[in-house]
């Protein structure tokens, strides 16, 4: 195999922590496969994002549109704000999809990140009625480890 670069098929612009060899044809080759595969699962995420969003209008409408008329209950707040949060979560997740392209992105901290923000999201949306103490004090350890983890790695990236 000729290892001139301009006689191959896959661009400079595509040559990224997926091609560590661009000797071997097959691999190349699969690693094309998988950066489109990302680039089809981005896609395929802002379809889900959309969704979400026609979610949250949907379930908005519907509880503004109940007796009382214009009013949310506390418990009705608590599922919009869900949904608003898990908007956010897909939008993280489409970020990470998108950078995880990038050679220059450390991608171990992008998902930590996002680990954060659902965790945080389950945090906000707790109904500290129906649940234990271990429970609580089981969150709080995971966001504990994920915010020391979190640290640690960005501040190894860092030097």
């Amino acid at each position: 195999m000729n290892n001139d670069k301009d006689n191959h098929h896959f661009s400079d612009k595509e040559e990224h922590h997926l091609s560590r060899n661009d000797n071997d044809y097959l691999i190349r080759f699969l690693n094309w496969v998988i950066s489109h595969s990302i680039r089809l699962l981005a896609v395929l995420m802002v379809i889900v994002i959309l969704l979400c969003i026609a979610d949250v209008v949907i379930v908005l409408y519907e509880k503004l549109n109940t007796p009382p008329y214009f009013v949310l209950e506390f418990g009705d707040i608590f599922s919009v704000f869900a949904s608003f949060l898990a908007v956010l979560i897909a939008i993280e997740i489409f970020a990470n999809i998108t950078l995880y392209l990038r050679d220059d992105i450390i991608h171990i901290r992008l998902v930590i990140a996002t680990a954060l923000m659902a965790i945080a999201r389950k945090v906000i949306v707790l109904d500290f009625s129906t649940i234990t103490p271990d429970y609580v004090f089981a969150i709080a350890a995971v966001i504990l480890a994920l915010g020391a983890t979190y640290f640690v790695v960005a501040t190894k990236a860092r030097s």
